[in-house]
This record gives structure tokens, sequence and C-alpha cells, in this order.
């Protein structure tokens, strides 16, 4: 009742002139202890203590709350209780506290003002004690990472005047200042480059300090993260989000979104959105979706509790980085027509190839509303390929702002929204959705950067051996690709005229017959066109790969299979099992398996007497030699390859066991004699050594130049080489790696023994029947290679069962 009374007193002092025009005004420091003088009032309002106490003067303020107390006894205006000007104006500029003294008998009244004084008694606040940045180490020196400024419930002095960092360090340094009177930031720069392998993690603390005698100060501590990557910031579209709501919307509803990017990949790219409510203003009456930015009411609003809420939103990737922007929501109401959007012209589909800055759309919005409610904005959610141009008074032109690409995105549906200027701003939406048309900017594109094809030899006429594949991101007829062979220049022309590609289906053929022999691979340029005009082509490499069949039987070399008598390999009988005999020595002109060779036994004239090595073709003795066994053995070998089928050929060669060597009765000779004779057969040697090694290496040049030259007439089966080519035979297998050891024997018997001994004589080789010889002759002349001279008088008597050189001489090697 006492506060109706009080209003209603000053509802009737309202008409009543003032005592003085002009107000009486005071000002006091806040914080000052209750009873402490304001100001003498009655003196200043020209009474008396007395008077005071007679015409029952008391105050009387327009809110009913007593912040002062006037002393009748003295006439001095005292304070009642705590004045917290924080509590009471905010952050006002100035803060004064109106009131009336009104005096009765008669009625009168004096308007007083307090102006309640700033002191030094807050302490700047961080909204935490502890932030963590996440630094890559690739930051540029010079880069900013702001810092939510200290809040200050002081003004003027009293509030935060500078920052500083401690300790100080060389890679960090703090930057303070306004970008507007009530828009203050604070970041940290970085003026050395990181190194996270030098230093992976740091702390310091950012301390803001007031104004204030004695000044005060806060401290949040600052943690850093040195990463090795992300390397771009979050961004805001806006720097500061301003938004209008009605007092009565319901809980739930979306406030407005806030907009960020991050134009790095992966978790670096993810961002989340975090909302702290300002320093001074109660819990918080909004939550932001971590994801999507929206902010939205979590209680009802009050207007006259609030006109407006501040709010700071930071953020942040995965990779730490963040940013902040502040966010202002004002608490209005009434606004109750949506802006309408008419289109005038519209332009779809668009060609790809449109520049920049062409006219889409024309359309006009207006508002039956008036006043600030009727002014109207438009904006356009994606701003990346198009942008809203005012045109005239409320027209807008839909232009592209940068070229487009159909095979990206062959369709745009933009939202223009027209939003009026009432609280809250209502709005509406029109939708424009742009077909982008084809033209023909992709050239094919190959499924594969080369291709790898292959054939068997001996192929039929036009096989197939594989496809190619080309594809045209354009539509329409653009995208129609055809296949042809480049043009080749050099070697390669030669084999394209055996390959041929399908014009539509890129099919590829091999025209003819290969041999791998003579052709193992091939690369061909195939070329793939579009349909566009002008046409686009792209190229792409085909290798053809010929596949080896068996086609080549194996060429014996050793021994020479010739129609004459074959040579025959001298065996003596005391020789034991495994004694090396000859070796047998073939080659195959196909390759892999196919050129694997196996030597087997075929025929023998006593089979159980030999063996024959199944990779390395030597010929041994399987046991020793007996008495019972003929002097005259003929053997056939079989040379097989690996091939399915497999291919062979035959070798024959002969073989004598001999149990004595002598072919003729030396003379005694004296001691002296054999020296000389000794130093004269190291002489020969040393001739004939180098003479045979001339001739071998002539006959090989020779040999291996006809070899070349005769290699066309090779046929799929065995081949059987002349004596004259022997030489050539060995020369290959040489260059093959499967030469046979040479096995030359000369014998001679030492007269008056009993038992044959070998002597070291000159190499001779065995008796053979004339051969040609193309080493320094003609093509008619022939070359005999000589006998051993055999006298029939100088066989031992008493060597029964034994050959002597005459009947060795005399034997048939048929």
């Amino acid at each position: 009742m006492a506060l109706a009374r009080q209003v209603l007193c000053v509802c009737a002092l309202l008409g009543l002139p003032l005592a003085g025009a002009e107000p009486i005004r005071y000002s006091v420091a806040e914080e000052v202890e209750s009873g402490s003088l304001v100001g003498e009032l009655a003196e200043d309002a020209g009474l008396t203590p007395a008077q005071l106490s007679a015409r029952r003067a008391r105050l009387v303020s327009e809110d009913g709350r007593q912040h002062f107390r006037l002393e009748r006894a003295s006439g001095r205006l005292v304070v009642a209780g705590r004045l917290d000007r924080e509590q009471l104006c905010a952050q006002s500029d100035t803060c004064m506290l109106p009131f009336e003294l009104l005096l009765s008998d008669p009625l009168q009244f004096f308007r007083v003002e307090v102006t309640v004084k700033d002191i030094n008694d807050h302490s700047p606040v961080f909204r935490e004690d502890r932030v963590s940045f996440r630094i890559p180490e690739t930051s540029e020196p010079g880069s900013r990472f702001p810092l939510e400024v200290a809040q200050d419930l002081d003004i003027a002095s009293n509030t935060v005047q500078e920052y500083s960092i401690s300790p100080e360090n060389e890679y960090f340094s703090v930057s303070y200042g306004s970008r507007s009177e009530e828009d203050k930031y604070l970041e940290f720069v970085l003026e050395k480059s990181l190194d996270r392998e030098e230093q992976s993690e740091m702390r310091f603390r950012v301390i803001a300090v007031d104004g204030g005698s004695p000044p005060r100060s806060g401290t949040i501590e600052i943690s850093i993260i040195v990463l090795d990557a992300n390397d771009n910031a979050p961004i805001f579209t806006q720097a500061r989000y301003i938004g209008k709501v009605l007092e009565n919307m319901p809980v739930g509803s979306v406030v407005l979104t806030v907009l960020a990017t991050d134009p790095d990949a992966g978790v670096n790219g993810d961002i989340s959105f975090q909302l702290s409510q300002a320093v001074g203003q109660s819990d918080s009456a909004f939550v932001i979706d971590p994801i999507t930015g929206e902010i939205k009411l979590t209680k009802p609003l009050d207007f006259v509790a609030a006109q407006k809420h501040e709010m700071i939103v930071r953020v942040r990737d995965g990779g730490g980085l963040s940013a902040i922007c502040k966010v202002l929501v004002e608490v209005v109401d009434v606004n109750d027509n949506a802006p309408e959007l008419v289109v005038s012209s519209f332009s779809s589909p668009l060609p790809e190839n449109t520049v920049p800055g062409t006219v889409v759309a024309l359309f006009t919005v207006r508002d039956r509303d008036s006043g600030a409610n009727g002014k109207i904005s438009c904006a356009l959610q994606d701003q990346l390929f198009f942008s809203l141009r005012p045109a005239y008074k409320n027209y807008y032109e839909l232009v592209t702002v940068s070229v487009l690409d159909r095979e990206e995105t062959p369709q745009y549906i933009l939202s223009v929204t027209a939003a009026d200027a009432g609280s809250p701003p209502l709005t509406s939406t029109h939708t424009f959705t742009v077909d982008i048309s084809d033209v023909n900017d992709n050239a094919p594109v190959f499924n594969q950067t080369s291709y790898t094809m292959y054939v068997r030899e001996n192929n039929v006429p036009t096989v197939f051996v594989g496809a190619v594949s080309a594809a045209d991101a354009d539509v329409g007829l653009n995208p129609k690709v055809t296949y042809s062979l480049a043009a080749e220049q050099g070697p390669e022309r030669a084999w394209c005229s055996c390959i041929s590609v399908n014009l539509e289906k890129g099919h590829v053929f091999v025209l003819r017959p290969l041999d791998y022999e003579r052709l193992r691979q091939a690369e061909v340029t195939v070329s793939a066109s579009d349909a566009g005009s002008p046409p686009l082509r792209a190229n792409v490499t085909v290798r053809l790969v010929v596949l080896d069949e068996n086609d080549n039987a194996p060429l014996v070399l050793y021994p020479a299979q010739e129609s004459g008598p074959a040579s025959s390999e001298l065996v003596p009988v005391s020789a034991e099992a495994g004694y090396l005999i000859s070796k047998v020595v073939a080659v195959d002109a196909d390759s892999g398996q196919n050129s694997w060779l196996s030597y087997h036994l075929l025929r023998a004239t006593d089979p159980g007497l030999f063996s024959v090595g199944l990779q390395s073709g030597e010929v041994r003795l399987r046991r020793p030699v007996t008495e019972r066994d003929s002097v005259k053995q003929k053997l056939v070998v079989l040379v097989r390859d690996n091939g399915k089928p497999p291919l062979s050929a035959t070798a024959a060669l002969s073989a004598l066991l001999l149990k004595d060597f002598s072919d003729v009765r030396l003379p005694h000779s004296s001691p002296a004699s054999e020296d000389q004779a000794a130093a004269s057969l190291t002489t020969y040697l040393i001739i004939a050594l180098v003479f045979v090694s001339l001739l071998f290496l002539i006959s090989t040049t020779v040999l291996v130049a006809r070899k070349v030259c005769r290699r066309k007439e090779l046929k799929a089966g065995p081949v059987l080489y002349a004596a004259d080519t022997l030489q050539s035979g060995l020369a290959d297998a040489a260059a093959a790696g499967t030469l046979p050891r040479a096995y030359c024997y000369e014998i001679s018997l030492t007269t008056g023994s009993g038992n044959s001994e070998f002597r070291f004589l000159k190499p001779i080789l065995p008796s053979l029947p004339p051969q040609h010889c193309a080493v320094g002759q003609g093509p008619n002349e022939e070359q005999d290679f000589p006998s051993v001279p055999v006298i029939s008088e100088d066989m031992a008597p008493d060597n029964a069962g034994t050959l002597s050189a005459g009947q060795f001489n005399a034997l048939s090697f048929d």
C-alpha cells in the first residue's frame, strides 16, 4: 500500500511546477558505506532542517526503491544501502539515480539526480580459465589466433586497457584493438615459424590489466599444441550476426544460423560450433547446434527483462583451428506480412560456356507492410556460381559470377530469400531451377592409361585379342566415340598393317599370323574421337605381346649328324663307371619351357653299359667295361623339348672300347734325345694350340654369318647338320651357354713295354673323312684332316684280344 501511495503522489505531482528549474545534482562513488554523506539537501533546496520536519519531507522514486535516506534533523542526504553501479546501470557510460524531495503544507517537490561514479571494483575476467589451441607447424609468421576478450564490468579507464604474455616467448605476441566502438578483439600473433619436431607443445598465460588504481588483472592459460598439418582455419560468412525474434517465439525455435566454411578436407575440414554467453549476463536462453550452426531458444524471452542478447560463437575444425564471431539477438515484436517475389523473366537451360555476368532471371519484390517492415532485402543462398544484383528500385537480377560446368553440376537449384526489415523480419523464398546444357568441352578418356594384349604365334587371321574403351563426359551426340589407329612413324609403322581396331566398339584384331621368333611384341597408338564440332580426341598405347608356341624342334649341334660315317669316341676298357664318353649338345629356337631340353638314351648296342644325363646330355659309362662287351658300340640319343606336344630330334654316335691305344712302335731313345723331344713337343703344342684357336675363331665368325642367312630355312621338324657345320653348331651352343668340352685324343705306345701308356704329344683330330672347311678357302676347295699313320708290322704280337692301330683304322663306323 505504501508503494501505491507513493505512485499516486508522484502522479499527482506531475501536474505541479517544480520548485526549481534545474534539478539538484550530486555524485557519489559506488560501494560506499551505508550512511555516507551524499550532500546537504536541505541547504541546497533552500530549506532549514526544521522546515523538513514540519513539512514532513520525504524522498519519492519512480521505481519505488530507496537508495538514499534523508536525515530530517540535519537536512543531509545519505546513502541508504550498498550501491553497485554495475548492478544498477550495467555498463552504461553514466549511471544516474533520479528521485524527488516531496514537501507538504504547501505541497512542493524538488527533483534530485545522484550520479553513481564507477570505482575499480571488478577485475578483468576471461570466460574460460584455460584455452587450448592446436596450431599446424605450417602456419606462417604473422598468423593471428583470436581469443575472447576479457570482460570487465567497470567502465572508462577502469576497464581493460592492455594485454601481455607471461612468460614472454619468441613465438607469440598479443594484439588488442577495436574494430568499432563496441567491437573489440584480442589475438595472439605468431612471430616465428613453429617446428613440431623441435617443440611440440608450449604453455603461457595472457594477462589482461585494467586502468584502475591500483590496477586489477585477469589471466587465461594458453596451451599450444603444434600439429603437422591443417593450414586453413574456419571462416565465418559474416563477422557479426544480428537476429531479431519475437518475445513470444516458442521454445526450440531457430533464431538464426551461423555459417562457416573450412577449405580443408577430411577431419581437418569438419567444423563444430560452440556458443558462449557474454560475461555479466544471466543464464543463456540460447543453444547452438554444433553441426549445423543453428541457434535455438531454450527458454521464453522477456522483452522487459532484456531487449538484446549478445553471444560469442566459436567454430573449431578437426585440426584445432578456430574462429569466433559475435551474434546479437534483438527481442522485438509485430510484423505480419511476408514479402512477395514476382518473376518477370527467367532463362533456362543455360549453355555451360555462358560467360560470367549473364542475366538468368529478372524479378521484383514487394511488401504490403509500411515503414521498416516494408523495406525488403534479398539474399541468394548459393553464391559460388550465381549472385543477386540490384537493378532498379525493387528489381533484382540473378546473374552468373563464374564459369559453369555441366559435367560437374548439371542443374542448379537456387533459393532467393526476400526478407523485410520488421522485428523479427518475415521472409519468403523463391526457387529457381537452372538446367545447364552441354557443349563439347570434354575429350574422350580411356579407362586405362595403357593396354597390354596377348596373342599366340601362328594365330589365325583376324583373331580378336582385346578391346579398348573410352568414355566422354558430355551428353547428346558429343560423347559418341569412334576408334582408329594413329599414324606411326619409324620401325613400328610396318607392324601397324597387321593390327586393326573396330571403329565403334574398339575391338582390336590381328590380321595375319605372327611369328614369335621374328616379333615378340609391338606397340600401336589407338585414337578415340568424339562426335563434337570440332571433335576432341585422346590417344592410348596398345602393347601387343606375342606368346610362344612350341613350333621348333631341337637342333643337334654335336655330334654332327651327316650322311658319311660318324666319328667314334675312344673308351679305354679300364675306364670306371661314370667315365665321360661324349656330350650331346642341342638348342631350341623356342623360349620358356618350350626350349627346355631333356636327353634320353633311345637305343644302344648294350643299353646297360651307358647312361645319358637328363639335363646335361653327357654320355657316361654306367658300369665298368667287361671282356664280354662288344668293341664297337652304337648309341642313339633322343633330344626332346618341354612343349605341349613335345618335339624331338635324335643324335647318333659310336664308341670303341680299346684296351691298347698303340698305333706305331717307337724306337728306344737315349735320355738326351728324350729331353730334346720333350722340348720339341712343348713347341709343337704351343704352335698347335695357337693354330687351333685361330681356326676356331675364324670358323665361328664365318659360320655364324652363314647361320643367320639360313635361319629362315629352319622347319618345324628335326634338322640334322652336315659335318661342315659342326664348328658353326658349336659356336651357337657356346653363345647359348651349352657348349660341351672338346675331347681330342692322340694315342701312341712306347716300345718295349707290355702295357700301353699315354704320352703328351701334339693334339690331332680323330680320323674323319674329308670335310669342307670355309675358313680361308674358296667355295670349291676342301681341307682333309690327316688320318693317324699305322704300320702293321709295329703291332705287338702278344696282345691277343686287343685291337692294334691297323685294326682300329680298318674298322667301319657305319
